[in-house]
């Protein structure tokens, strides 16, 4: 009997595949977007879908660097060989996922997609819900000591079988929830993406062929893989690379907590990270569960960065041959530790794999701060109102050109103040960037924001989450640390009050002011080789002052104008600087 071999995929085939996969999955992230309930997924945009292989291998996904083994957790307790059209599987536990979700709120919806009886591909939406239960409303605190404090846990499950769902369990997660209805609306809304995304992957699969489906993902996973090696080889030189960032604290009194990083390249071109140095977990609410997925899809994002051509999926973490944690520690810690704040640790993870690149002497960005997460609950018209706010702040400044301004989280948003007028009981009497908070540099970080909200409820009560007061970003070859954040209560007012970064329980009453000033990035390059008129620009466009231009760039502006010959004198007298810098100078941070 004749053997018809595998049909193989052609290069202009792959990239019209590449082009619909990547167009099923932004459908899918519009459809959430456009049908979900809550502001965080709907305003925020805290939402991500991928692609698979038959095998659940991700084939594409957001670019997002926080990716692990999405699929492992479901196929564990049930095996590919047992599933169905129509399935509809569902988890948010962390610790059985291995990190694949790294704090309870973040939900998972996997489907299998088939044609005509053969499994070709799976689908994921992701998303985090504002509220599953738990200590406080919104989920997260870091009054939180175990991950029960936290909300529901989900550990894989099948949702949907044969076209019947289980609203008993849907019932049950509703139930433990403050707001019922946001949970249920979001709940549709990833499920309504996700078989949107199994019907488009299976006209992909129909238009192309399984066969040369399945090598079009195969050669764009390998195509991945081979590009973040080669990254990796002209970047890091054969031996061992480390670098160690830090945290402030968890909330509980203890702190700073150490990340340290190591890269190794063997004489084979082996590639092996090791975080067993971390220092121990914590007692609060900052312990990043890090699959070990998570480092190799951060350096792949890094260095894929602006190339049209490629796609982010499980060739990132395929290039890294190893990664070793220790259990016990800050990014590996023993169930049933808390979670919900690991997003701090894990912006200081992402910040510290930079800073590995940098010690390489490759092109990192220097260290970006942690975004900033505050929840204000309370009552407003006789009903409960839950207001979750994510702040940008400054990103690191890149090797040729400045950090970026007022940023998230990837591509997720600041709230519009206009939403947040309507929405909640506050005012908000200022919004705009943090002036002098970007580490200056001959690449200025970038600048964090300043929030003023008014409290127009009778009584509300904060949880604040901020971070890099104490252990600001650092800047690169000579760039300074971007300014650190803070929280006020009333500022300028007589009862000024700074509150504690990491805090929750802070009351608040009608007509009570809430300033929120968030941190900058670190810089990179000598302040001094900052152009003039660039200095000149950053202060007459706010990001400076007059002040900082004189002390940190020895530039001179009078009248908005540069005092050219005061500026001479000044740059005569150049600092020396050292590789990295968080609040001084050092060849090495500890």
């Amino acid at each position: 009997m004749d053997y018809a071999p595998p049909a193989r995929c052609d290069a202009v085939t792959l990239e019209i595949v590449r082009g619909a996969i990547r167009a099923a999955q932004a459908e899918m992230e519009a459809l959430v977007e456009r049908t979900a309930m809550s502001a965080f997924i709907r305003e925020k945009k805290d939402f991500y879908t991928a692609l698979f292989d038959a095998e659940g291998v991700m084939a594409v996904g957001s670019n997002v660097p926080v990716f692990g083994d999405i699929t492992g957790p479901v196929f564990r307790r049930f095996p590919v060989g047992t599933m169905r059209e129509g399935d509809l599987y569902w988890y948010n536990d962390c610790y059985e996922s291995g990190g694949a979700v790294s704090h309870s709120n973040d939900q998972v919806f996997l489907a299998p997609v088939f044609l005509e009886g053969r499994r070709v591909a799976f689908v994921m939406g992701w998303a985090h819900f504002a509220d599953i239960g738990g200590l406080r409303a919104g989920s997260i605190s870091p009054d939180a000591t175990d991950i029960f404090q936290e909300g529901i846990i989900i550990p894989p499950m099948r949702l949907i079988r044969d076209g019947e769902v289980n609203e008993a369990a849907l019932q049950i997660f509703y139930r433990n929830s403050r707001y019922p209805g946001l949970v249920q609306g979001d709940a549709r809304a990833l499920m309504a993406s996700v078989e949107l995304g199994v019907a488009r992957m299976r006209e992909v699969a129909a238009r192309f062929g399984p066969d040369r489906l399945a090598d079009a993902l195969a050669q764009l996973l390998a195509r991945t893989e081979a590009t973040v090696r080669a990254r990796l080889r002209e970047t890091f030189a054969v031996g061992t690379h480390s670098f160690t960032d830090r945290i402030d604290s968890d909330g509980h009194g203890n702190g700073p907590f150490r990340i340290r990083l190591s890269l190794t390249r063997t004489p084979e071109d082996r590639f092996i990270i090791d975080a067993t140095a971390t220092d121990d977990q914590s007692p609060g609410p900052v312990n990043f569960l890090m699959n070990r997925d998570v480092p190799g899809m951060a350096l792949g994002l890094l260095f894929l960065g602006g190339d049209p051509t490629q796609v982010v999926n499980a060739g990132c973490p395929r290039a890294i041959d190893e990664v070793r944690l220790r259990e016990g520690s800050l990014l590996q810690p023993r169930f049933p530790a808390p979670l919900g704040m690991r997003g701090l640790t894990m912006m200081r993870v992402l910040a510290a794999l930079n800073g590995l690149v940098s010690v390489a002497g490759g092109r990192a960005p220097a260290a970006h701060a942690a975004y900033v997460i505050i929840l204000l609950r309370g009552m407003a018209a006789g009903a409960p109102f839950l207001l979750s706010d994510g702040i940008g702040v400054g990103y690191g400044a890149r090797h040729d050109a400045d950090g970026i301004d007022a940023v998230y989280f990837v591509a997720q948003e600041n709230f519009p103040l206009e939403f947040l007028e309507l929405e909640y009981p506050v005012r908000m009497r200022h919004y705009g960037l943090n002036r002098d908070s970007g580490g200056p540099g001959r690449w200025r970080g970038g600048c964090g924001v300043v929030r003023e909200y008014e409290v127009m409820a009778e009584e509300a009560v904060l949880s604040v989450r901020i971070d890099g007061v104490e252990n600001p970003p650092w800047g690169a070859d000579g760039g300074l640390s971007g300014g650190p954040g803070r929280v006020v209560l009333n500022p300028g007012a007589p009862g000024e009050r700074t509150l504690r970064p990491l805090s929750d329980g802070n009351r608040f009453r009608r007509g009570d002011v809430l300033r929120i000033e968030t941190g900058g990035g670190g810089g990179r390059g000598h302040p001094h080789d900052r152009p003039e008129a660039a200095v000149l620009a950053d202060v007459l466009g706010g990001m400076v002052s007059p002040e900082a231009a004189r002390l940190h760039y020895g530039v001179v502006i009078h009248d908005g104008a540069i005092d050219a010959p005061a500026t001479a004198a000044l740059r005569a007298d150049r600092p020396a600087a050292m590789a990295f810098h968080r609040g001084s100078y050092a060849d090495v941070l500890d």
